[in-house]
């Protein structure tokens, strides 16, 4: 086993992050993050840190052929903090991550379908002025659009998260990853973190600028001419869906490189916070749909309780902010 290898190992049984065993050491994050990758190889004073750091000695860290601590070393320092790791081949993560390449335009299409879902209600009215139909048969073609898209959402929401079922422990337990994986890991993240970057930034702007047509009609169309204002409405909540598509289907590629690696939210002081946001979730969630729908069926207005929607959302932003400030000792 090369040093690389090991300096993954034994962090990962302390259950440390990169940036973690940096501070330890007095190095950048990036240079942990080279050693780990073979770009670089660390001086002698640092691997006699690391050796004094992890409880192993270093003929342990710098002999390639000693595969294993040697059994009359005593680590002190993992002995509080030893837990079961589960082990991830290079298999596994290739299919997990070839997996997630599939199912993450499908995730992302099922969010677009709910974001775009109130659209019909928003042109109802233009189907009635040019006379493809009348005002009730408009509002059940609306309402019968919008739960159709809703159901096929959900329905791919299901599909995609029981194949991803069976990885739900990346997110929920502490990894260590088969020799070979995480510098397979770190390669396939760093090609892809340009487009990532290109999605994000796409998403983003789509989402800033789904507003202008709100303010033009606002501006250069007659006050009470509501039919306008709804139309500008369901444009923007068309260019958000779009924005949206892009951020979720980067996000889901790049998570799963985060997951296998144990970076971001996904370190092991990360997935106890995102154990409580969860719990908070499945409580939150439920609520709004439940609130969501009784003001709808209630006052019959489609075309405004949409807005519930990304409120909640930034609501929930904040309540899970809230929840990882409070977590952070």
């Amino acid at each position: 086993m090369i040093l690389a290898d090991k300096i993954i190992n034994e962090r990962k049984k302390l259950g440390w992050s990169q940036e973690e065993l940096a501070d330890k050491l007095d190095v950048s994050r990036q240079s942990v993050s080279k050693w780990e990758s073979m770009q670089a190889t660390p001086d002698l004073n640092r691997v006699l840190k690391m050796a004094e750091i992890f409880g192993v000695t270093t003929d342990y860290l710098l002999k390639d052929e000693i595969e294993e601590i040697p059994t009359n070393v005593i680590v002190q320092d993992t002995v509080s903090t030893k837990e079961e790791l589960r082990s991830v081949s290079m298999e596994e993560a290739n299919t997990y991550l070839n997996l997630v390449e599939d199912t993450a335009p499908k995730t992302a299409l099922g969010v677009s379908l709910c974001i775009a879902s109130p659209v019909f209600l928003m042109f109802r009215s233009a189907f009635e002025s040019i006379g493809i139909m009348n005002d009730a048969a408009s509002t059940v073609f609306s309402l019968s659009a919008l739960l159709i898209m809703v159901a096929i959402a959900v329905f791919i929401f299901i599909m995609t998260g029981k194949k991803l079922d069976v990885y739900k422990y990346l997110e929920e337990t502490n990894i260590e990853t088969a020799y070979g994986v995480d510098g397979m890991v770190r390669e396939k993240k760093s090609r892809f973190e340009g487009k990532h970057s290109m999605f994000v930034a796409i998403g983003v702007i789509l989402c800033i600028v789904a507003v202008i047509p709100v303010f033009a009609t606002a501006l250069f169309t007659d006050a009470q001419n509501e039919h306008a204002t709804t139309y500008a409405v369901g444009v923007l909540l068309l260019i958000i869906a779009a924005g949206v598509n892009m951020i979720v289907r980067a996000g889901s590629i790049m998570d799963s490189y985060k997951k296998l690696l144990q970076e971001g939210d996904y370190t092991p002081e990360g997935k106890k916070v995102s154990k409580t946001v969860g719990k908070i979730a499945a409580i939150y969630w439920p609520l709004v749909v439940a609130g969501y729908l009784a003001w709808s069926f209630i006052t019959m207005r489609w075309d405004t309780t949409w807005i519930v929607w990304p409120v909640a959302g930034v609501l929930f932003g904040a309540v899970a902010g809230i929840v990882r400030t409070f977590n952070k000792d």
